[in-house]
């Protein structure tokens, strides 16, 4: 039972039932496995609590 975890910010719920569909679809395609046993969990960090080139990206916009 293949299991995804995605590290994102914040999405909205439109956009996380596509991305995991696609990812379900593609360990589909690639393991042949059954849609059903593709687990995908979704861990969101706010902005404010992640970092890049040691400046927090909520200061970036």
């Amino acid at each position: 039972m293949p299991i995804v975890t995605v590290q994102q910010g914040p999405r909205t719920v439109e956009l996380k039932r596509d991305l995991v569909r696609k990812i379900t679809d593609a360990f589909v395609d690639a393991l042949h496995v059954p849609a059903e046993s593709v687990q995908v969990w979704i861990q969101e960090t706010p902005a404010d609590s992640w970092a890049v080139g040691g400046r927090l990206t909520a200061d970036k916009k």
